[in-house]
């Protein structure tokens, strides 16, 4: 619980946080609609995912800091109002999609450390881990609802639904005039572009020096890295395995995959703690073969069942090293720079596994190919990281667990 009464603030920043959510998962798939209706090459899908990553790497070391020197509320609507620029641009034929998705992803990197940042502005500090849950589970339902919509949009209408997302965009920015203007703490200090790089640098350095925080960041790495190609090879995968060509079917496959992690990170809440760390590794390890499981599937509903299980398996793995990062960056360069860190890193995993999969479409392999190969990868990734916890597991972990308890 956060509060008996939320403040107003944070219930108006939790709405347009909802909206942003809903229309970029939304607009993926009605952009992906939108290239198969124009007969793009089929390698432009995943590339849309490369074009919307970019932004969030090459202004990691700055988005922060501009957050911090401007009102955050404000922040928020800039940044969705350049996403909402995006979807104006596509609808009017403009811009090509894939740079529309690049306007998209600035938006959002934008966006990403303002909505975090300004929690502690709206809620006490005895508030502030409801207000984190609170925030993550509406961006999870949005998540599975916009890619749920977005896929149904698109066999809908792709200029309809383009109007459709830009009017939940715009909808996000009216409701973030509703967030109070604060004041940044930060305010009227200079925004030294050099300062920013080098200590993006070094916070890195620090954190990957400590074991376990190396470790999380590895095993986070390879999870969304691999995600993310795997988002776009279950596209291409339904038609294969079912002859469906809709949209609609591979993006409720999508939200099958989002509901297994979120009883994943039910169940890793529940039962892992730093000193029983290891009890992930059995669900982390059935990821890859989870995923060649669904080579010989030509069943939606067993397909259902094991996409369900793979999403499982991933949220219990995922969240027990994301807790990892944090503890370690607590105890060293702070929980904020260590999250900006990890996002660095999964942003570059994403970045160089949806571009080998954009690569392995645009050179005809198959998908079966694919598949098996990025299976291996994971359970190849996932074994080389439960070797790194067994390594540190007796003195590192033990350390960050006695902090964690202190």
């Amino acid at each position: 619980m956060i509060n008996p009464k939320p403040p107003s603030g944070f219930l108006a920043l939790l709405a347009a946080q909802f909206l942003s959510a809903l229309a970029d998962n939304a607009l993926l798939f009605v952009t992906i609609g939108f290239l198969k209706l124009e007969h793009a090459p089929a390698w432009h899908i995943p590339f849309l995912q490369i074009m919307f990553v970019i932004p969030f790497i090459l202004f990691a070391p700055f988005v922060g800091p501009y957050a911090d020197n401007h009102a955050k509320g404000r922040v928020l609507m800039l940044g969705n109002g350049i996403k909402l620029i995006g979807a104006i641009l596509l609808l009017a034929g403009k811009i090509s999609p894939l740079a529309d998705y690049g306007i998209v992803g600035l938006g959002a990197a934008i966006y990403a450390p303002a909505k975090y940042g300004i929690l502690t502005e709206l809620v006490s500090y005895e508030g502030l881990i409801g207000a984190n849950a609170w925030l993550e589970s509406s961006t999870i339902v949005a998540i599975l609802l916009g890619v749920i919509i977005g896929g149904h949009l698109a066999d809908w209408s792709i200029q309809g639904g383009l109007v459709t997302v830009g009017l939940i965009y715009s909808l996000a920015a009216t409701v973030n005039l509703a967030i109070p203007s604060i004041s940044p703490v930060h305010a009227g200090k200079k925004l030294n572009v050099t300062h920013f790089i080098t200590n993006c640098y070094q916070s890195a350095r620090t954190l990957t020096a400590i074991a376990p925080a190396r470790a999380s960041l590895v095993g986070t790495s390879i999870f969304w890295g691999t995600g993310s190609a795997m988002r776009f090879l279950l596209i291409a995968w339904v038609p294969f395995a079912f002859g469906i060509q809709n949209n609609h079917t591979a993006a409720n496959l999508n939200g099958v995959i989002a509901i297994g992690i979120i009883f994943g990170a039910i169940l890793a809440g529940r039962i892992i703690r730093l000193d029983n760390i290891l009890k992930i590794l059995p669900f982390g390890l059935a990821i890859g073969p989870l995923l060649i499981l669904m080579i010989p599937i030509h069943t939606l509903s067993i397909a259902t069942s094991v996409l369900i299980m793979l999403g499982f398996c991933g949220g219990t793995w995922v969240v027990p090293l994301n807790a990892i990062l944090q503890q370690a960056g607590y105890n060293s360069i702070g929980s904020g720079y260590a999250v900006a860190v990890q996002s660095l890193f999964e942003n570059l995993s994403m970045l160089i596994m949806v571009g080998l999969y954009a690569l392995a479409v645009k050179l005809d392999i198959p998908i079966t190919t694919i598949t098996v190969v990025f299976g291996l990868f994971i359970f190849l990734g996932i074994y080389h990281v439960g070797n790194m916890l067994r390594a540190c597991q007796k003195n590192e972990l033990s350390e960050l667990d006695n902090s964690q308890k202190g």
